[in-house]
């Protein structure tokens, strides 16, 4: 058996689907199939029930896969053991990170993280919240960029920063003119949320509610991006965090108005719990850390000198 086929059989039942493990691993999905008859032929057994959608996994299955997840991590552990041994910043950190983090500022994180660790590299997978938790159990993922983060048996999470939410209007909107908007300014207002799924639409519906206020939701969006161009459009009024609207604010396109009842969005950097990180993967933890505090300290001010440009993102 190869560290391959282990890896492939360890998402098949993750994954609970043939193709979806396939297209993780970067394999068809027949040659995926190919490799399950395989293992059921090695082994003698049969390890997963096809009859049944999404694919049950047998008492023999189940006892393979637990095998198969502990060698893949102690595999995991030997090579970041061998690169501290080694005393190397090198070799691949991989992230996945949730697409509101933005492409601009982990560009400039990724530039930072090759001028201090020119011997390693970094993947970067823009995800949903709920496909980077699967990424980081999985193994597929070293670190995880998440909103609202929660720890789980598998999963443990490190506060990175909280982020400020703002009230996000026109130019030509009448609340754009006023120096901060209480909650009961948005009573009747056609608003544009977060897909009910998200942990930032529960937030805000729960900031809503607690204030007594009741919105006319127009649209719904999973990403930030579509919901400030339905802003820009005069679509309605939202609640967003003020980070990812400082493009939009200096072009002149929307306008950020402070809530009087604060609100923060909270992010956090997951990781798989017990898991010692290689060198190089420790490296970039450390550069989100500092990312933080600059980001902090750029918020206050408004300025960042320019050895911080990097992370003011």
């Amino acid at each position: 058996m190869t560290f391959e086929q282990l890896n492939l059989f360890r998402d098949i039942v993750q994954t609970r689907s043939v193709s979806r493990a396939a297209a993780q691993n970067g394999v068809s999905q027949s040659a995926a199939s190919q490799t399950l008859q395989e293992l059921e032929k090695v082994l003698e057994v049969q390890l997963v029930d096809r009859s049944t959608r999404p694919l049950a996994v047998t008492p023999a299955g189940r006892l393979f896969y637990e095998m198969c997840r502990d060698v893949l991590r102690r595999k995991a552990q030997f090579e970041a053991d061998l690169q501290s041994v080694k005393g190397q910043a090198d070799g691949l950190v991989r992230i996945a990170s949730i697409y509101s983090v933005g492409i601009y500022e982990m560009s400039a994180l990724e530039e930072e993280f090759r001028r201090r660790c020119p011997q390693a590299s970094i993947s970067v997978d823009y995800l949903r919240p709920e496909k980077v938790y699967e990424a980081v159990q999985s193994d597929r993922a070293d670190l995880g960029i998440v909103s609202y983060p929660e720890a789980t048996r598998e999963i443990a999470f490190i506060p990175w920063r909280q982020e400020e939410m703002v009230l996000g209007v026109t130019p030509s909107h009448p609340l754009s003119r006023k120096s901060s908007v209480a909650a009961q300014d948005l009573q009747g207002e056609d608003f544009i949320g977060f897909d009910e799924e998200l942990p930032i639409r529960r937030h805000v519906d729960r900031f809503l509610r607690e204030q007594g206020v009741q919105v006319h939701i127009t649209l719904h969006f999973d990403n930030i991006q579509s919901l400030k161009e339905a802003i820009a459009l005069g679509y309605g009024v939202s609640i967003l965090p003020k980070r990812m609207m400082l493009a939009d604010i200096a072009q002149g396109r929307l306008v950020a108005v402070p809530l009087q009842a604060e609100l923060y969005r909270p992010l956090g950097i997951i990781h798989r719990r017990r898991r010692k990180f290689h060198p190089a993967a420790a490296r970039f933890l450390e550069l989100l850390r500092e990312s933080a505090q600059v980001a902090s300290e750029y918020s206050v001010t408004g300025t960042a000198g320019k050895s911080q440009v990097w992370s003011a993102g």
